[in-house]
């Protein structure tokens, strides 16, 4: 038969119940400490284990605590066993939600490692910490004593109602798994859609991928549409890539002389504009005898996408510069037009092509 409590067992409990307070307050300011050294490393795993341990440590130190006071206590069994049986949960539940945050983290570490990626997939780490979360709920159900196999079995039917009913949602869902899996697109790349959308991919998660375009407005695109329509990423497999743009010089201008200025222009933005690739190989190919002109491509290396109209923009400017001092004209386009009347031809006459007024030919009887 138990005895009644006693101010010493009143005591007792009350020294374990302190020294846990105290351990707990003493493990989270050497936590802190911790976590303000690992803050200085460059390695991203030491601040998550501590990150962890500080949410596990001091609350286990608690309950600890909590136990050792019970422990001191003349209780009867049913009651050190209701103790017991609370502190385990509660145990359980801070373990699940540290073990949810730990790995949740990694996840997103691993989903954000690449180099040039803003964001991360949420997808991943939404999908792990549900997991997770599922797992800790089902122990602490075991630990009350509660049979999970009904409810494992009712989840099984009840699962399978809610896939009948969510068929879209699911087909979202494991689209948008099987495009990060695949590595097709990720957060940070910079797509464009056979329908016209493009812009850079912020993130990924159950049931929508949002892209946000040059204009800074978001696009919200469902997973699904995503995997099913044609896609250019430009970013994969390299995100340095190159771009094609077409001048004309007249039919009298020295093409050796155009080839090494146009040479040094590029060298030019491919060294002073930011985006650009400094070691790109200045690249002229002359292809076109024009109505008015000799016509060339110039390619340039630009670091990504979004960095082709400002190099456009200074390419541009520059290479009319040069061209004015160096005496290359740049024609514009003309069109020649010939009028007849009867048997008699008239003399050709040149018209700017596009401008209003330009006349057809025809045939005056």
């Amino acid at each position: 038969m138990n005895r009644n409590i006693t101010m010493d067992d009143m005591v007792i409990a009350g020294i374990a119940m302190a020294a846990g307070l105290l351990a707990a307050f003493l493990l989270r300011m050497l936590l802190r400490w911790l976590g303000k050294h690992a803050d200085r490393t460059r390695w991203s795993g030491d601040d998550l284990i501590v990150d962890v341990l500080r949410t596990v440590v001091p609350w286990a130190a608690i309950l600890g605590g909590a136990a050792s006071a019970g422990a001191a206590l003349p209780l009867t069994k049913t009651v050190q066993h209701n103790v017991n049986q609370t502190l385990t949960v509660l145990l359980i539940f801070v373990v699940t939600l540290a073990a949810a945050r730990g790995i949740a983290g990694v996840m997103r570490t691993v989903t954000s490692s690449r180099p040039g990626v803003a964001g991360s997939a949420t997808i991943f780490v939404n999908i792990t910490r549900i997991l997770v979360l599922a797992i800790g709920f089902l122990v602490v159900l075991q630990t009350l004593g509660v049979s999970i196999a009904p409810l494992l079995t009712a989840l099984g039917v009840g699962g399978l109602a809610v896939a009948l009913a969510l068929q879209d949602t699911l087909a979202n869902l494991f689209a948008g798994i099987h495009i990060l899996a695949s590595k097709t697109v990720q957060p940070g790349d910079y797509i464009r859609l056979s329908s016209g959308e493009e812009g850079y991919v912020e993130d990924i998660n159950w049931r929508q991928t949002t892209v946000r375009n040059l204009s800074n407005n978001l696009v919200v695109i469902p997973n699904g549409e995503l995997a099913k329509t044609n896609m250019t990423n430009f970013m994969r497999p390299e995100q340095q890539l190159t771009i094609l743009l077409q001048v004309g010089v007249a039919y009298d201008s020295d093409l050796e002389q155009v080839e090494r200025v146009t040479n040094e222009v590029i060298g030019e933005v491919m060294a002073d504009v930011e985006g650009a690739v400094p070691d790109h190989e200045p690249i002229i190919r002359f292809h076109t005898f024009g109505d008015s002109r000799i016509g060339f491509t110039v390619i340039l290396g630009v670091g990504e996408f979004s960095d082709q109209y400002r190099i456009k923009h200074e390419f541009i400017k520059r290479l009319h510069k040069r061209y004015r001092q160096e005496g290359i004209r740049i024609p514009a386009p003309a069109r020649t037009v010939a009028l007849q009347q009867g048997s008699l031809t008239i003399p050709q006459q040149r018209v700017p092509e596009g401008e209003p007024g330009e006349v057809p030919s025809t045939r005056l009887d």
